[in-house]
């Protein structure tokens, strides 16, 4: 391949990665306009972002083999254009069901479009310095999304409706269309083997009852008989899809690559650090916009630490890898990680934006970003380029995985406990279906807290309870992770197994 072309080929495939991290972040921070205009509560805004997730994390296994075999350049082309003209009808509709509905679709062409782009690097940039700064350039792509959605929502917002944030997805995904046509060579496997369905029904069924049943578990109660049967039924049809997997000749997913502790350990750590990013970014954006009372605008501004130390971080890990080695690297992130929201925790509704919020931003920014990238070529190192679809489609799936389940857990955690803060702060002045209205959705008690003394102190206050114990749930969490990184992932020297040593030293 010319080395000319290297750069124009990154380009295009940081772009519809972009594409894909922009939706995530540009519709959460549209999330209180939308509890507002659509009078969608906490369940129904939980749904808008996790039926994009969930899609995308029960899908983008297939979805790589699929782009392997039929080619990542058209499978590029096909993904962008379903998603574009998803994100144009979802401009078009006026309830929050349709909106779901809609969320679903785009999640399947995100599903199609992020392990294609990884492929397609493993393939461009056989060596691994070469690759690894291009993973690099990757994630900080994905910073930059995080960093760019919720300044362009807030900015669209400002000006026009909700509809506008869904509007503006489509020229980008045009210009991405444009780009991969003109400057991704063609890449294929030819012997990747059919799909598997069956595993495909059993991982699509298990993720979905068990995200479900998050998802619902306020509204039936924690230990209703409902939400104990969904996580059993959830915990037998994983054991379904693991018989499956063992089973079938040609399998979805190779069950036995989690026998390597370094290639588990790996996905462990990008599924925790973006468990913690989803849920944190699903609450903060309306934090800052109920509690705090800062426009859209002002909100996709205040992300900004975040995001960009996400992207700055990101180049810094794939430098740093290769020297110190993932350990090192990937166990300080999640250190740094853990401990940015243990220190969120104890946040108030009057703490100082500039003194305390921007610095916890930043220590959380940088650990996501030192995980992130040298993970990510922990897990490509197990397989060969000519797969590199299975093992990026690995990599999206642990990725979305955990957003999946950071939104569903965590703002299910916060409608818990904010629902019942709230009942003990106004039990008695409220009628008990005003009251149960204001517990479901924190959009309907912003606007009630207008027109009646005491609610908005009374929602500042559950809003703040609920943050504060979902987050020492993620601090937590992280250190956990940290801890298991220590014993698993590979330190300083590991060669992969495809690789001499004067390789690695290159």
């Amino acid at each position: 391949m010319p080395t000319h072309r290297k750069p124009l080929i990154l380009l295009t495939v940081c772009l519809a990665a972009l594409t894909i991290n922009l939706d995530t972040t540009i519709v959460n921070v549209a999330l209180p306009s939308l509890a507002r205009e659509l009078d969608a509560g906490t369940r129904e805004l939980l749904w808008v972002v996790d039926g994009y997730n969930l899609a995308f994390a029960a899908l983008v296994l297939a979805m790589g083999s699929i782009s392997d075999k039929v080619g990542r350049r058209p499978a590029l082309v096909v993904g962008l254009a379903s998603f574009a003209a998803a994100s144009g009808v979802a401009a078009l509709v006026d309830s929050a069901g349709a909106l779901v509905a809609l969320r679903f679709v785009m999640g399947v062409s995100a599903a199609l479009i992020f392990p294609t782009t990884l492929s397609i690097i493993a393939n461009a940039f056989p060596d691994r310095r070469e690759r690894a700064g291009a993973l690099g350039a990757w994630g900080a792509a994905t910073g930059m999304g995080v960093a760019l959605g919720p300044v362009t929502g807030g900015f669209l917002l400002e000006h026009f409706t909700w509809h506008a944030v869904f509007w503006a997805l489509v020229p980008v995904g045009l210009v991405a269309i444009a780009m991969t046509l003109a400057f991704v060579p063609e890449s294929r496997d030819p012997h990747v083997p059919a799909l598997d369905r069956p595993g495909l029904l059993a991982s699509v069924a298990a993720l979905g009852t068990l995200t479900w049943t998050i998802i619902e578990a306020p509204e039936h109660g924690w230990t209703s008989v409902t939400t104990v049967a969904g996580f059993a039924v959830a915990a037998v049809l994983v054991g379904v899809f693991v018989a499956v997997e063992r089973a079938v000749e040609h399998p979805m997913l190779d069950v036995t690559l989690f026998l390597d502790r370094r290639f588990s350990a790996a996905c462990g750590a990008v599924t925790v650090a973006f468990f913690a990013l989803f849920g944190f970014i699903f609450l903060i954006t309306q934090f800052f916009q109920f509690t705090r009372d800062y426009s859209a605008l002002g909100t996709g501004l205040r992300i900004l630490p975040v995001a960009t130390c996400i992207a700055i971080a990101s180049i810094a890990g794939a430098t740093l890898a290769p020297r110190l080695g993932t350990k090192a690297v990937v166990t300080t992130g999640l250190v740094l990680l853990g401990s940015a929201f243990l220190w969120i925790s104890t946040v108030t509704v009057e703490v100082s934006y500039a003194q305390v919020i921007v610095p916890q931003m930043v220590l959380m920014g940088l650990g996501l970003g030192l995980v992130s990238t040298p993970a990510t070529e922990s897990i490509l190192q197990v397989l060969p380029p000519a797969r590199a679809g299975v093992g990026s489609a690995v990599n999206d799936a642990t990725r979305e995985l955990g957003g999946t389940l950071g939104v569903a857990v965590v703002g299910s955690l916060f409608s818990s406990l904010y629902a019942d803060r709230l009942a003990t702060l106004l039990t008695g002045q409220l009628d008990d279906a005003t009251l149960a209205r204001a517990q479901e959705s924190v959009g309907f008690t912003d606007a009630l807290g207008a027109r009646v003394p005491g609610v908005t102190a009374a929602m500042n206050d559950a809003f703040v309870d609920g943050l504060s114990v979902a987050c020492v749930a993620i601090g937590l969490l992280c250190l956990a992770a940290a801890a298991a990184a220590v014993v698993a992932l590979p330190g300083r020297g590991y060669v992969p197994a495809d690789e001499t040593p004067a390789e690695v030293g290159r």
